[in-house]
C-alpha cells in the first residue's frame, strides 16, 4: 500500500465520470485498504436491499434531530451526487424516510449517507436505492434548525468534502478525493488481481500463505 498524495491535479469532470464508473466495479474494502485502512466511516452501515453506491458528495451539516437543511439540498442535488449529511452521529431522531428517499430517486442523486438516524425501514429496505446510516428509529424530525450545505463534513468520523467521491457497499462507505482517485484506483486494480490469483491457488491446492507475510 502506498500513501496517496493529495497535491494532484483534480482530474477533468469527464475523466472523473469515467473514474467513478469504474470504482463501481471495485469493492470498499480494497479502495479502504489502498487508503493505508487509516480512512472510512465508522459505524455507518447499508439499510437498502442491495447494491453498490459511487457519486460525488454533496454535503450537508445539520444540527441533531432537524432535517430542514436536508429539504434544501434536495432542491439543489444534481444526477449522481449522493446526500451526505452529517447529523452528528445524533439517533433519537429519523432524519429522513421513505418521502425523501422517494425525492432523492426522482431527482437522480444516487443515493444517501447519514451519520444519524432514519425510519421507514420497511419501505427502505426493500428497494435498491442506497441508503447508509447510523441506526432506524421512528420518531421523526424538526425541520428549523440551523445548518450548511457544501461545507467539510464529518461522517463516523471520516471528513467528506464538497466533491469528493464516495463509495458505499455492505462492508460501508469510504471518501476519496477527486486528486487522488485515478492513483487509487490503479492501487486497487493491482490488489485485486493478486487478491485472484490467491483465491484461484487456493482453489487448485497450490497457496503457500504468502497473501500473509
Amino acid at each position: 500500500m502506498t500513501a496517496l498524495s493529495k497535491t494532484k491535479m483534480v482530474p477533468s469532470e469527464d475523466k472523473l465520470d469515467h473514474l467513478i464508473a469504474e470504482f463501481a466495479t471495485c469493492a470498499v474494502a480494497n479502495v479502504s485498504d489502498n487508503l493505508d485502512r487509516l480512512r472510512g466511516a465508522k459505524g455507518i452501515k447499508p439499510f437498502h436491499r442491495a447494491g453498490v453506491m459511487v457519486g460525488r458528495a454533496l454535503t450537508i451539516k445539520v444540527v441533531p434531530g432537524s432535517n430542514g437543511f436536508i429539504h434544501r439540498a434536495l432542491d439543489i442535488v444534481k444526477p449522481g451526487e449522493i446526500l451526505v449529511v452529517d447529523g452528528g452521529g445524533y439517533c433519537d431522531r429519523a432524519l429522513i424516510g421513505e418521502i425523501m428517499v422517494a425525492i432523492a430517486k426522482s431527482r437522480g442523486a444516487a443515493g444517501y449517507v447519514i451519520d444519524g438516524a432514519i425510519r421507514d425501514i420497511d419501505n427502505i429496505s426493500s428497494n435498491d436505492f442506497p441508503v447508509f446510516a447510523r441506526d432506524f428509529i421512528h420518531m421523526g424530525p424538526y425541520k428549523d434548525g440551523p445548518g450548511a450545505i457544501n461545507i467539510p463534513v464529518s461522517i463516523g468520523g471520516m471528513m467528506v468534502h464538497p466533491g469528493d467521491i464516495i463509495m458505499g457497499d455492505a462492508d460501508g462507505v469510504v471518501a476519496i478525493a477527486p486528486q487522488e482517485a485515478e492513483t487509487l484506483l490503479a492501487n486497487t486494480r493491482a490488489q485485486q488481481k493478486k487478491e485472484e490469483e490467491i483465491l484461484a491457488s487456493v482453489a487448485a491446492g497450490t497457496y503457500t500463505g504468502a497473501y500473509a507475510k
